[in-house]
């Protein structure tokens, strides 16, 4: 009789020859890389809110040529260093938001380009015929470039369009390429809005002027269910929401801008209200919190899955 001894140790090398063999064949897989999602959907009362990440992109230079214009490179480096976060790169992210109200489908800006922004459309199952209204908070490139192809063709065919009166009389003579290219084609179609007039009803514009001279915010209600969507009047969670008072180099009027950004923030922090910030980490939704005399970018978590 064989020894059970012996029976064993051959079980045991024929399992861990075959554990080889099976290691070996995983590590063949190919290493695929870091990935995203493209939208996140959720309900705001009976409004369908999603979120779509038009680009997002590594920029490699000072962050504090952009950000914290007025502050010295040590208080920027503690701030950064409190945060986890380098002080010679960042992480930019582009989101457009989509709602559907259950009548209308509505995106608020359009992204980087067109082919990014579609992509995430369709991604989320939308195509960009469906789009009944564009709805734009400013006029940087960022926002607008959606608007065409590259070949110059309307990217939302069927869409109506809707921007800031303020922010398009101040472009209109600026002369810039890509206003010239994506908003005057447009121009004799966009329906133009004053402060706390309505998009279509629960969709209402916001001042939220300084980033640009015209630049709005938009408030969404339904069902007794608020959500601010902000553009870019907080333009990095931690470089400009969480220290209000640190000019930006794109912030046209600073001063300006930093009073609308204590303002709006105070208001979200206080009646504890969920906001989109198109430069915001992704997915881009989050709350406010004070934080001493700044203020906490707290993302959100599963509150709208309830």
């Amino acid at each position: 009789m064989k020894s059970p001894f012996i029976l064993r140790r051959r079980s045991f090398l024929a399992g861990s020859a075959a554990m080889v063999a099976s290691s070996a064949v995983n590590a063949a897989a190919p290493m695929l890389g870091p990935s995203m999602s493209t939208h996140r959907r959720f309900m705001l009362g009976s409004f369908e809110v999603t979120t779509i990440l038009s680009a997002t992109q590594t920029i490699d230079n000072d962050p504090q040529s952009i950000f914290g214009l007025n502050v010295g490179k040590e208080e920027f480096q503690a701030a950064s260093d409190a945060a986890n976060l380098p002080s010679d790169k960042f992480q930019m992210f582009y989101t457009p938001t989509v709602v559907n109200t259950g009548s209308e489908l509505i995106l608020f800006d359009t992204g980087t380009s067109a082919a990014g922004t579609v992509a995430a459309l369709e991604s989320a199952g939308y195509s960009a015929d469906q789009i009944d209204k564009v709805v734009l908070t400013h006029f940087h490139g960022d926002h607008i470039s959606g608007l065409h192809t590259e070949t110059g063709e309307r990217t939302f065919a069927n869409a109506q369009y809707v921007c800031g009166a303020a922010e398009f009389e101040d472009w209109d003579f600026s002369g810039n390429d890509g206003f010239e290219k994506h908003v005057r084609p447009l121009e004799d179609e966009f329906t133009m809005l004053d402060i706390d007039e309505d998009v279509v009803t629960g969709v209402t514009s916001v001042k939220a002027h300084g980033h640009t001279v015209g630049h709005l915010g938009y408030m969404l209600e339904s069902d007794g269910k608020n959500l601010f969507i902000g553009g870019d009047f907080a333009n990095h969670y931690i470089w400009s929401l969480a220290h209000p008072d640190w000019e930006v180099r794109f912030d046209r009027d600073r001063e300006m801008a930093a009073q609308t950004r204590r303002n709006l923030l105070d208001m979200l922090a206080t009646d504890k209200m969920p906001f989109i910030g198109y430069h915001m980490p992704w997915p881009g939704l989050g709350y406010v919190e004070h934080r001493g005399d700044g203020f906490q970018y707290v993302p959100a978590s599963y509150q709208h899955m309830l």
